[in-house]
């Protein structure tokens, strides 16, 4: 504690103090999760930003965090070393650290700071203005129907689920064990209100740009497969089927594998009984949409 003093002073050490006092976790464990600003030093302890926003502090920690629940440890990526590998310039860990809490660990940690959920609402907002304003800009020539087609195909939940996974959040989320064991980490719902909560954490911390230079690269790799998105197969297949006087296309499910947090489904899509198309996805409505693609296709017909 006497270390604590001297390189962060009075206030500092009697706020650890009162959450050594009344936080379940290890001293160890505690240390991990605050940071404090250590006394500036022109060599090591502190670096200017090029913004022009002052001292950027290091934690006084870099080690990851082993998160114990009860018989199933689990290693789970401190919220330093997550920040440090994205490269995030988040100042204040606290906040990164809430934007993945999920509340089942607040459920079993009580005492533990509040869960993500505040921030999953202000990410949404975020990543809503973000990607519009990015539609926008990006194709000048675009109708406004075809952006909002496609701002909201980029920001629908298991395409966020898809940036989670690119960045591997899975790893660093601090989940209960009830949760943890069903697969949480894995689920796109979950995944998907991780990704809006860090927008959120990081918009709080760093301002709008910052997010926007996070989230640009992400948006300009998903750029083909949402003009694609947009351009809905499964319509086109409709009209071209209708046109032609064969009714409408009946998609069928005609398998399933893998665990309920991970499943993957085979659709069929078939016209007056015949099977034109086949698709695999990680929802029905995804694979029956790769099926129509693929009829299209089959069919010499352009769907764009």
């Amino acid at each position: 504690m006497s270390g604590l003093y001297l390189k962060t002073g009075l206030h500092h050490s009697q706020h650890f103090q009162f959450r050594l006092k009344f936080s379940p976790l290890e001293t160890s464990e505690l240390m991990e999760r605050e940071t404090y600003p250590l006394h500036p030093s022109p060599f090591e302890n502190a670096k200017w930003r090029g913004d022009g926003g002052g001292v950027v502090w290091r934690s006084l920690s870099s080690r990851e965090m082993n998160v114990t629940q009860d018989s199933e440890p689990r290693d789970v990526e401190s919220a330093s070393h997550l920040s440090r590998r994205l490269g995030l310039p988040f100042s204040n860990l606290s906040l990164l650290t809430r934007a993945l809490t999920h509340r089942s660990y607040i459920n079993e940690n009580p005492s533990s700071l509040e869960d993500n959920e505040r921030l999953e609402f202000l990410g949404d907002a975020v990543l809503d203005f973000i990607v519009g304003a990015w539609v926008y800009h990006r194709f000048p020539e675009m109708p406004e129907g075809d952006l909002t087609k496609m701002r909201s195909a980029i920001v629908r939940n298991d395409q966020l689920a898809t940036f989670a996974r690119q960045l591997d959040l899975g790893r660093a989320l601090l989940l209960g064990r009830g949760e943890y064991s069903s697969g949480g980490a894995e689920r796109d719902v979950l995944l998907g209100s991780t990704f809006e909560a860090l927008i959120g954490a990081l918009y709080l911390d760093a301002g709008i740009e910052a997010v926007d230079a996070f989230v640009r690269p992400m948006l300009e790799d998903a750029k083909g497969f949402i003009l694609d998105e947009i351009h809905d197969p499964k319509s086109r297949l409709q009209e071209w089927a209708q046109a032609e006087k064969m009714g409408t296309p009946q998609y069928v499910t005609v398998g399933s594998s893998g665990p309920d947090h991970a499943k993957m489904f085979e659709v069929e899509v078939r016209i007056q009984g015949l099977t034109y198309g086949r698709g695999h996805g990680s929802s029905k409505n995804i694979a029956a949409r790769i099926a129509a693609q693929t009829a299209l296709e089959t069919l010499g017909i352009s769907f764009k």
